[in-house]
């Protein structure tokens, strides 16, 4: 097997391989940092790049494997992640100049996880600057670029986890969603993304952005890959007090299993408003497809304050950011891109009124949502994004005087999921009229994501979405 080929294995397999000892790890290794070296520059999606390390940690893997002392369900697997995860000793940029020489003291809980489960950490992935943005551009490190056409972006703000992920870089990537920032790029760059319910996964460690809306994910090329990861991350973490203690169901279970009797719902109003026809049509057949593994389709009408999560999710997060950064704001304006800076600028004119009032009402939106939605089905299908991919050059602040109404619009379906603080994945379901993939999120109860992983998988079983990579 060449190494291109181990590269293209999806994380289970590689995993699976590695644990039988048909390949080791230093092949695995060596597979995926020749393509990070090759084609990283290409995208730029790598900060830095660990070779040294990575092949130290893969020759000790294939050591402890040989004396039957394998770590976890990820031993020897090598992964990259986005530069917000702190791992003590080593820089963690965010995208920034601000922080692009800070060294953590302590190390992030769901890297610690990952390392326990006997990963390895081999590489710094590029992202919008201190996350905060969907498209992937980024003044200070440069804009990272779509495989599949460099000319358009890679979604944000996991942009360098998405594209390594897309272009079989890595085997997966950590992410992270406070307003779509996973499942976002996942859509545009054609793999798996999954937004745990907030609290399901622990925060500590990772590079706070927004308080009430963050969480912590997985970008994969499989389901299965994406279930395998979360099953190592979620679970409460003394470190984060926000972390919940549900206890932590088999995630990998439902793979493979039957839909049938399934409930699906599809919106009838929000979430295909104002939704491009090339996206709709591919959205919509990804429903014929589950129709026909038997779920049940369901049209489901939307709670009316639904509409306005949208305007309440921007709101939290810029006022959540401006409260974390005012500092540097104050003292260090000028070392922000103007996106970033302007976005945040916003977050200190918030009235503190609004801002509370915007978090009051988000316990009886939850509850008004799933009373009127999950009573009537198990799981909600959208869109992801309602337009196709555009240009970097369409979606650049300095270009485009219409920006942030463009962005608005391209959170349309992914920022009330944060609001409401449920579980989505995205799966990819083909490709727009300008060549670019698209997807599909389905929205599951609260801790649900185990019926998420069942609905999603069967869906990948019987299409070949998740098998198609970019000609590099």
């Amino acid at each position: 097997m060449s190494a291109d080929d181990i590269a293209r294995l999806s994380l289970t397999e590689v995993a699976r391989l590695i644990r039988k000892r048909k390949i080791s790890s230093v092949e695995a290794t060596e597979a995926s940092v020749g393509r990070l070296e090759r084609y990283g520059a290409r995208f730029n999606c790598v900060v830095e790049i660990d070779a040294e390390g990575a092949l130290k940690a893969a020759r000790k893997a294939d050591r402890e494997l040989a004396r039957r002392q394998a770590r976890g369900p990820l031993h020897g697997v090598p992964l990259a992640h986005k530069d917000m995860y702190y791992r003590k000793g080593r820089v963690s940029g965010c995208g920034s100049r601000i922080r692009a020489s800070f060294v953590p003291d302590h190390t992030a809980t769901v890297l610690q996880r990952l390392d326990a489960a006997g990963a390895l950490d081999i590489a710094r992935l590029n992202m919008v600057e201190f996350a905060l943005g969907i498209t992937g551009h980024n003044e200070i490190t440069g804009d990272v670029r779509n495989p599949w056409n460099p000319k358009h972006l890679p979604g944000g703000s996991s942009s360098g986890s998405a594209v390594s992920v897309a272009a079989r870089l890595t085997y997966g990537s950590l992410g992270s969603d406070t307003g779509g920032s996973i499942r976002f790029p996942a859509s545009c760059c054609g793999i798996v993304g999954i937004k745990p319910t907030y609290s399901r996964v622990s925060r500590f460690g990772a590079m706070p952005l927004s308080f009430s809306c963050d969480t912590v994910g997985p970008l994969t090329r499989t389901v299965a890959d994406a279930a395998l990861i979360l099953q190592v991350l979620a679970g409460r973490d003394a470190n984060d007090p926000t972390s919940s203690a549900r206890s932590v169901p088999n995630y990998s279970a439902g793979i493979g299993k039957s839909i049938r009797g399934l409930k699906i719902g599809v919106p009838e109003t929000y979430f295909y408003e104002g939704i491009d026809a090339a996206v709709e049509k591919p959205v919509r057949e990804s429903l014929d497809v589950l129709r026909r593994l038997g779920a049940k389709l369901l049209p489901v009408a939307m709670p009316a304050a639904i509409g306005a999560t949208n305007t309440l999710t921007s709101m939290i997060i810029v006022a959540e950011a401006a409260a974390i950064h005012s500092r540097w704001l104050r003292d260090r304006p000028d070392d922000y891109g103007t996106q970033t800076r302007g976005r945040m600028l916003m977050g200190l004119f918030c009235p503190a009124t609004r801002y509370l009032e915007a978090l009051n009402l988000r316990g009886r939106l939850l509850a008004g949502f799933v009373e009127s939605v999950f009573r009537k089905c198990d799981v909600l299908h959208t869109p992801v994004l309602p337009v196709e991919v555009p240009t970097l050059a369409e979606t650049d602040l300095k270009a485009n005087p219409g920006f942030l109404k463009y962005v608005g619009r391209m959170g349309h379906c992914t920022r009330p999921v944060n609001y409401l603080g449920l579980p989505a994945i995205t799966v990819p379901c083909g490709f727009t009229q300008n060549g670019l993939p698209t997807g599909f999120q389905m929205v599951g109860r609260p801790f649900d994501e185990a019926t998420l992983f069942r609905a999603a998988s069967a869906y990948e079983r019987a299409t070949d979405w998740h098998t198609r990579e970019p000609a590099l």
